[in-house]
């Protein structure tokens, strides 16, 4: 089960433009939505769409004016997840360049293109980051994934994205840094990859960014299709991501996004997330 609860408070009454929500996977070979509930305060309409890259979008907006808006998303899935196993592409036998055919080229366009500008430091790092003499593309990426778990993690609560030059400069971020460092940097050695927000299932509390919404890499590879690595965590295609939502830029993947209308004066934003298996339930009960 997971609740997601989204609570921003202001200072003084403002009225709502609408808001876009990003909270409900969309069911897949890979998870399957049991029950989804949404809870909204103060009340208005809401409509559900699909979005360019197919993820469900609920829009919702709030009547009147208030200080206080509350948006609660609950849902019951089951997931599915398919072990990673050894792997060699058909083309090429090293990772780079990575081949495409020219059907797949056409539909990954857009997520082979950086959306930032080139940096030196980028470009460095990625020189470190070569693929080795005869390693396959799957070796070269679960490398790049551990090494980016290296870096040192941190919470952090603003909104916004490090640009991967920070990210590299600092040797440090919170799991949309990682992710992002991680899609910018294959973009420049020819791999198409997303960017992919939802939550991550850490019984124990032993994995990083548990507790919270999180966001890691999907890359796509010839036989494998788009596949999972958390560069958080060192994970590949991990029992343990559950994905709501992927995007060409963290820019589009905000779970909560909208407008106001007013001067809200002072405000905060609290958000609590808990994700907890069914045994954990059965346990806790």
């Amino acid at each position: 089960m997971i609740q997601h609860e989204t609570r921003y408070r202001y200072e003084k009454p403002v009225a709502f433009g609408p808001q876009r929500l990003l909270l409900r996977p969309r069911d897949s070979h890979g998870l399957k939505v049991e029950k989804a509930s949404l809870a909204v305060g103060p009340p208005g309409p809401i409509r559900w769409t699909y979005d360019a890259y197919s993820n469900c979008v609920c829009w919702f907006t709030p009547k009147g004016e208030a200080t206080e808006l509350v948006i609660v998303s609950q849902l019951v899935i089951e997931r599915f997840p398919a072990p990673l196993l050894p792997f060699q592409p058909d083309n090429p036998h090293t990772a780079m360049p990575i081949v495409y055919s020219r059907d797949d080229r056409a539909a990954l366009a857009p997520f082979m293109a950086p959306d930032s500008e080139d940096d030196p430091i980028v470009t460095a790092w990625l020189k470190e980051q070569m693929a080795e003499p005869g390693e396959a593309a799957l070796d070269f990426l679960l490398r790049m994934t551990r090494t980016i778990d290296t870096f040192a993690y941190k919470a952090r609560y603003e909104e916004g994205v490090q640009t991967p030059a920070q990210t590299l400069a600092l040797r440090g971020g919170t799991c949309r840094d990682f992710a992002w460092l991680m899609v910018e940097a294959l973009r420049r050695v020819g791999y198409a990859a997303r960017f992919v927000t939802g939550y991550l299932h850490s019984p124990a509390a032993t994995l990083r960014g548990a507790g919270a919404t999180h966001a890691w890499c999907e890359v796509f590879l010839p036989d494998l299709g788009w596949t999972e690595f958390d560069p958080t965590n060192g994970l590949a295609e991990s029992p343990d991501l559950i994905p709501v939502a992927v995007s060409r830029t963290p820019r589009e993947a905000a779970p909560v996004s909208g407008t106001l209308i007013g001067d809200p004066g002072e405000h905060d934003l609290s958000v609590k997330v808990t994700v907890s298996a069914a045994e954990d339930l059965a346990t806790a009960a």
